[in-house]
């Protein structure tokens, strides 16, 4: 949870910065915008990386747990939590493409302003918690950790208490 409202805050920043600038969010409005704005191309990318799960980054450990409890509970929640993943990251890496690679498509997107240094100190913390959760998840987790055995220690009585009948 902690991953993805750091990885979906900053999208919705990076949205927000789009938005001001052009006043729209349509996909088809944009195309080529990496040649006029770079910095703002790298920023998304890399947070539209953490968000598919891209390991050593945030959302990997995440995905990670999430799936590896799914099947473990089942197969079938496994598959179809995979599935989820993977639509996501298609669709995440599809609008990157139509958004930022290929010619500028609108001759307004061909002067629009790169990041600020406003927007460029706004996002960094975004970039760099997105980093260090992925690399170091042990801080989030062993301080999550004694709250999780809370709520899992009743539902392991319970499982005890079926499987013992």
């Amino acid at each position: 949870m902690l991953a993805h409202g750091v990885s979906t805050g900053a999208l919705f920043m990076l949205a927000g910065i789009l938005y001001e600038r052009r006043h729209t969010y349509e996909i088809s409005e944009f195309g080529g915008l990496a040649t006029p704005m770079p910095v703002y191309a790298s920023f998304f990318l890399f947070v539209v990386l953490a968000s598919v799960g891209l390991p050593l980054l945030n959302g990997f450990v995440g995905e990670f747990l999430v799936l590896s409890g799914a099947f473990q509970a089942r197969a079938v929640y496994g598959v179809v939590g995979a599935t989820g993943v993977i639509w996501s990251a298609c669709y995440l890496l599809w609008m990157y493409q139509r958004v930022f690679f290929g010619k500028v498509k609108h001759e307004v997107n061909q002067s629009l302003p790169d990041l600020g240094v406003r927007e460029r100190v706004a996002l960094w913390p975004a970039a760099v918690a997105a980093l260090v959760m992925g690399v170091a998840p042990l801080l989030w987790l062993n301080a999550i950790d004694p709250a999780v055995q809370t709520v899992l220690a009743p539902i392991a009585q319970l499982a005890s208490k079926v499987v013992g009948q």
